[in-house]
């Protein structure tokens, strides 16, 4: 078990490398606009998992998933090269969920303001059921009942 600060540092390189990597470009029409947002290294460092998100339809996704699984051997070999470990840790891409989970937020979000506004436009017109101040008050005396 490496120590977790290693396993950090490690994974920050795999993810430089890989960027730049990607933005160098590989020979590869299907990969499109691809953005590394995380890598993750386990305890014992051989195995790393690679998160992206791609820019645009479904369509260019898959595209670019595909891709990245066939050009997976050129990019391991290239982290290879540039980390100093004994072993190089085999390479998983998953895409991240990022934007379909922010793009959720952002549709509770709008229905959430949607039913404050109907609250809001409710309470504008409501008038109290009983008394504006339902809470027991004492009661005052009138002068008839000092004078007693």
């Amino acid at each position: 078990m490496a120590d977790p600060e290693r396993a950090r540092k490690l994974a920050d390189r795999i993810k430089v490398v890989i960027a730049k990597r990607l933005e160098k470009g590989l020979r590869d029409p299907r990969l499109g606009f691809v953005t590394i947002t995380d890598v993750r290294v386990t305890g014992d460092l051989q195995h790393a998992s690679v998160f992206y998100t791609v820019y645009g339809a479904e369509q260019e996704r898959t595209d670019s998933a595909a891709a990245l699984k066939a050009a997976t051997g050129l990019l391991r070999t290239e982290v290879g090269k540039n980390i100093s470990v004994r072993l190089t840790p085999t390479l998983e891409f998953i895409a991240d969920a990022i934007p379909e989970n922010a793009q959720h937020i952002d549709e509770l979000l709008r229905t959430a303001a949607a039913q404050d506004a109907e609250v809001a436009t409710l309470a504008a017109g409501a008038v109290y059921a009983g008394d504006e101040d339902p809470y027991v008050k004492p009661r005052e005396l009138e002068d008839d009942e000092i004078e007693e």
